[in-house]
């Protein structure tokens, strides 16, 4: 787990190695322990290492090998490297290095892109070849590791997250009028290759892109998720599916604990961390460190989930850490966590995971986190209303979209009125082949874009702000592939999730298991009372903080009835707004 940074010039022109210092230097957070740099002719290459798989500077990066002529950065982390080393050593690599990195490397030259469908793992990086001039650079199938671009006539820049991107210069800082559109529309989701700046792009997950020192480019996608089972599983009914999700997961989490010796696990008390927990004693994980977080109660709302947590913690002995959070607190710190966000997000747990990543960082390296269960085993409400609709489309968008376009209209200035984008790319992305049914369809839009930028960047993002690796079990590729071929009437009984709950009751009591769903609560956000309402009014009205992007007449009407101006999802159309602008007061935009 690291940053990288890099550029390639297309100009004849020797790469901008202060550019891309200062770049990786931005990075520090992501990567506390080492740092180092390569340059040569057209290209430059940064790393700031957090060293968890190797410990010894033989893996200090920017790797480079001359006798293959090869040069790379890498983020994250390749848990089959082990048995691709093996591959490798037969066909007659010899390694100098004993973590994953050099497997990547070598892996690459043996391989080309073939070496990415081998891959186990969360990754983005970027491999130089001396010898053809070219730059090949790949994302994780799941979008677990970020990978910001900025592309101009004159060259290539990448790096691990777009404030880092930034402090290179000659970026162009404007508001991408569409990307604006799905953040307002599409609850903050931007999806690749677009972000909130026109200046600057991500690579898309499950994407590779070769680029050579003259600009000429191809792009390919190299992974997608199909929906429905393979012939032979047809047949299954309720139990056989049980058994491969629990196989499944079984794997995922073990082959996760290769190189973590302090091992903690981020428990809401929720059926997916409490599994974690569970399956990590299963498999003898003695020394397990669980962390939970709590807030202040608001609006008649609890603020923690600490009597189910606590629970799993006692059930299990686990050295468990509670944390619980003020409102001035969460005041005081907001600022930090938005400066730690690769681009603006609006769930409210982003500052609760910054906090407790903060206490976590203290103890251990690595923790284990239950993203994307949801979104692969269709446990959200709106899933069984887009299975029983005449139309698919229309009933996610009622139940996710956070306005309709006649709305989103009223809300900005007429400048920045554009076209429905975000109902245009879901419908569209429902109209794809590879899904037939509708729950299917929107079990992919959400796993494949919604799940890529939103929990996933929000882990990513707030835990790497403390030089902490979060691993995701629950995005193993093998368990996304399985949860796509698992038919939805296996999934939508029981609140959703119904088979990862029956392959949970192997694992974890029933009491955690049978209980209305839960969620990572931080009232006072979504609330807006007392102070918190006065510091978003000031975000909103304050005249420093107008961009000319919002109605004032909307705003008016807003922020004299924040709580009935709630989107579906029960979050404040309000805090949407002031979270653009507080993100783009901290990146200094």
């Amino acid at each position: 787990m690291c940053g990288i940074a890099g550029e390639l010039r297309f100009d004849q022109r020797p790469a901008d190695l202060a550019a891309v210092e200062r770049i990786t230097h931005h990075l520090a957070p992501r990567g506390p322990d080492a740092h180092g740099f390569h340059s040569q002719g057209p290209i430059a290459l940064g790393h700031r290492r957090l060293k968890i798989m190797d410990l010894a500077e033989a893996s200090g990066q920017p790797m480079i090998d001359s006798d293959l002529g090869l040069s790379m950065v890498f983020n994250g982390a390749i848990y089959n490297y082990p048995e691709l080393r093996s591959e490798l050593e037969n066909l007659g690599y010899r390694f100098f290095s004993g973590g994953d990195t050099e497997v990547l490397l070598k892996g690459y030259h043996a391989w080309g892109k073939d070496l990415l469908p081998r891959l186990n793992g969360m990754f983005a990086f970027a491999v130089w070849e001396r010898d053809s001039q070219e730059l090949f650079i790949a994302r994780d199938r799941l979008g677990v590791k970020p990978l910001y671009l900025s592309r101009t006539g004159q060259r290539l820049r990448f790096a691990s997250s777009l404030p880092a991107l930034l402090q290179g210069g000659d970026i162009g800082k404007a508001l991408d009028p569409i990307a604006l559109n799905h953040y307002l529309n599409f609850h903050a989701v931007v999806p690749a290759p677009r972000t909130i700046l026109a200046g600057v792009e991500k690579l898309p997950p499950a994407t590779w892109m070769r680029i050579d020192a003259q600009g000429n480019c191809q792009q390919q996608s190299w992974w997608q998720l199909d929906y429905g089972p393979k012939r032979e599983e047809i047949a299954f009914e309720l139990e056989d599916w049980r058994d491969k999700v629990l196989d499944g997961m079984r794997e995922a989490v073990s082959i996760r604990q290769r190189a973590a010796v302090d091992v903690g696990v981020l428990l809401s008390g929720g059926v997916d961390s409490s599994m974690l927990v569970g399956l990590l004693r299963e498999a003898g994980v003695e020394n397990l460190s669980t962390f939970s977080i709590g807030f202040q109660d608001a609006g008649g709302e609890r603020g923690d989930e600490f009597q189910y947590s606590d629970l799993i913690a006692e059930r299990f002995s686990t050295r468990h850490h509670q944390l619980r959070i003020g409102e001035n607190e969460i005041l005081e710190q907001l600022p930090a966590a938005f400066r730690a966000m690769s681009e603006p997000m609006v769930s409210h747990d982003c500052i609760a995971f910054y906090l407790l990543s903060r206490e976590v960082a203290k103890h251990c390296k690595v923790v284990q986190s239950g993203q994307g269960a949801d979104e692969l085993f269709a446990g959200y409400h709106w899933y069984p209303l887009v299975d029983g609709a005449e139309d698919a489309f229309a009933a996610y968008r009622k139940a996710f979209f956070d306005r309709e376009h006649e709305e989103y209209a009223q809300c900005v200035q007429p400048e920045w009125l554009t076209d429905d984008h975000a109902g245009e790319f879901v419908r569209q992305h429902f109209a794809q082949p590879g899904a037939l049914a509708a729950v299917d369809k929107a079990l992919r839009l959400d796993s494949t874009v919604m799940l890529v930028d939103d929990p996933v960047k929000r882990v990513d993002n707030m835990t790497m702000a403390w030089g902490l690796e979060a691993r995701t079990p629950f995005l193993d590729y093998r368990l996304a592939e399985l949860s796509a071929r698992i038919p939805g009437r296996f999934k939508l009984p029981d609140g959703g999730k119904h088979v990862l709950k029956e392959a949970a009751r192997q694992v974890i009591p029933a009491e955690v298991i049978d209980r209305k769903k839960g969620y990572f609560p931080v009232p006072g956000l979504k609330h807006l009372e007392g102070a918190t309402l006065g510091w978003v009014r000031d975000l909103l009205v304050d005249p420093s903080q107008d961009r000319g992007l919002f109605n004032p007449a909307m705003l008016d009407r807003l922020l004299t009835d924040p709580q009935g101006q709630l989107t579906p999802l029960r979050g404040s159309k309000l805090w949407q707004m002031a979270a653009l602008n507080l993100w783009l007061s901290e990146q200094g935009l």
